[in-house]
């Protein structure tokens, strides 16, 4: 049984690390471009947040021993990639989301503190802290797992999934899925709950997605076809030109 309990740990890792990386591809445009368009900050500061939650969760202060080493292991990683993907988007931001998303930053923060004092200050025992500890967490995971329907409006107005990643919402799934068999089998409710609540809002963030994603995607223009345009657009020219002359 333990052994089965570790597997699944880190094949969860391993999802949840391709859930955390999934925003590469969304911030490499982000930097190709020099400009957040409008990706929504939101998802990746709560992301943070629950990932300073659970990392401490899964520390002997608050779990016995290093009973949820994974949740450590994975929650720092996710913890660093998050937090790179803050820092890029207020790189690109304009003026105004710049401040709010700074502000939102410094907030998440200072919350996590508050979150660490309290429970070693106020909570005396062990059995206290992890209640304590693990119902923010549970508030914080669920945000996090929802957080991709931020772009919900986005998609509906514009018909176009654009701005709403595939991959966030198809590791978003399988991460969910994976901690929670995970937390069923140590009995864990602190991370078993999220993780049901965020296999719900993967299925219903992949339906609006495939619901969407046929009226087709924004595309720029390709440098090629422009050129070929360009050429076309000269040939006539002359054409007419020649008719004129005839």
């Amino acid at each position: 049984m333990a052994i089965l309990r570790l597997a699944v740990g880190v094949i969860g890792n391993v999802a949840s690390l391709c859930l955390y990386s999934a925003p590469i591809l969304t911030f490499a445009r982000v930097i190709r471009k020099k400009n957040t368009e409008e990706f929504s900050c939101i998802p990746y500061i709560i992301s943070v947040l629950t990932c300073l939650i659970y990392t401490f969760y899964g520390t002997p202060v608050v779990s016995y021993g290093w009973e949820n080493l994974p949740l450590v292991t994975i929650d720092g990683i996710g913890l660093l990639l998050e937090s790179s993907f803050i820092i890029i988007y207020i790189c690109f931001a304009p003026a105004r989301e710049k401040v709010k998303v700074a502000a939102l930053s410094i907030l998440t923060i200072l919350s996590f503190l508050f979150v660490v004092l309290f429970s070693i200050f106020a909570c005396h025992d062990r059995h206290h802290r992890k209640l304590f500890v693990g119902c923010i967490g549970v508030a914080a995971a669920v945000g996090m797992y929802g957080s991709p329907l931020v772009a919900l409006k986005t998609v509906v107005e514009t018909k176009s999934v654009e701005y709403m990643p595939f991959y966030l919402s198809f590791f978003t799934l399988i991460s969910s899925i994976l901690w929670m068999i995970f937390g069923l089998m140590i009995l864990d409710f602190f991370i078993a709950a999220p993780s049901i609540v965020g296999s719900i809002l993967g299925v219903l963030q992949l339906a609006l997605y495939f619901k969407y994603r046929k009226r087709g995607m924004k595309e720029e223009p390709n440098k090629w076809d422009i050129e070929k345009n360009e050429e076309k657009s000269q040939v006539e020219l002359q054409i007419v030109v020649k008719e004129n002359m005839i």
